[in-house]
């Protein structure tokens, strides 16, 4: 599907008036391109908070998640050395380090096609929220940037202003989402069956079944699967999806050998 096509919502304004709607928007590649989480990993090392080496396991993880999409082995790996890496990092800086993360990685990286899918719930009336398994504190800045109603993450159990390294609950991923959602429904009076979810990944599929309106946004092959035999809507904001595959993994590979060449830059003129 052409990336300029519209995803156009039904009028429904008054109905948006009488009882409470909501959208459900995953981030990694649904809202923006790529992983939100490797842009606070680079950020975090600018700021001396993680060694050469650990940022070098990050930026090969990024290349493995641009060329083959999202997958619970690695985003729980890198949740796991995430964690390791945060103990005692202030929660004020970190608040602070994700408005710069917006500005300087992700702004550039929103895709305009989802951004006015949810511009146009907002303008219905709805509610919009992100749910990712990104960090709480650069979800909700996500949000907060986009205008939208608020975010669901994972997050880090903090003590006197600083992070244990330890997870409230569990990674915000899989079937995670699905009941975090549910939770937010009992609680804001959301009626699930009137509420819209999109994802481009396998893994949200328990989200997008939990909602009436379940759309598939740059789907990954497993989900555009099971979009087509759900008869589900497809939006693909991607050039090409061959073109698209191809881009990405040039991208995670040369993203690779300039952080290489960066890092080991900022070796040598180390006095």
């Amino acid at each position: 599907m052409p990336a300029t096509q519209t995803h156009i919502l039904p009028d429904d304004e008054e109905t948006a008036r009488l009882r409470p709607m909501a959208a459900f928007f995953d981030v990694d590649n649904t809202m923006m391109r790529g992983a939100s989480l490797f842009p606070l990993a680079r950020k975090m090392y600018r700021h001396k908070a993680f060694s050469l080496r650990q940022i070098l396991w990050f930026l090969l993880h990024q290349l493995r998640f641009s060329a083959r999409g999202e997958h619970l082995g690695d985003i729980r790996a890198i949740q796991d050395r995430a964690l390791t890496l945060v103990e005692g990092f202030p929660v004020a800086e970190m608040q602070s380090l994700a408005d710069e993360i917006y500005d300087e990685f992700i702004e550039s990286k929103i895709w305009p096609g989802t951004r006015a899918i949810a511009e146009q719930h907002l303008h219905a009336g709805r509610q919009v929220w992100l749910v990712t398994a990104t960090p709480l504190e650069v979800a909700s800045v996500m949000a907060r940037r986009l205008g939208l109603s608020g975010a669901l993450g994972t997050s880090v159990e903090h003590v006197q202003g600083a992070y244990t390294g330890r997870l409230v609950g569990e990674i915000l991923h899989g079937p995670a989402k699905a009941e975090a959602v549910r939770e937010l429904a009992a609680t804001m009076g959301l009626e699930l069956d009137d509420c819209w979810g999109y994802s481009d990944s396998h893994n949200d599929i328990p989200l997008l079944e939990a909602v009436g309106h379940p759309v598939a946004i740059n789907p990954d092959a497993k989900l555009r699967h099971h979009a087509k035999h759900r008869n589900w809507p497809i939006y693909d904001f991607r050039t090409g999806r061959k073109a698209a595959n191809l881009g990405l993994k040039a991208v995670g590979v040369s993203g690779v050998v300039w952080g290489l060449w960066r890092s080991l830059g900022i070796v040598r003129h180390r006095p």
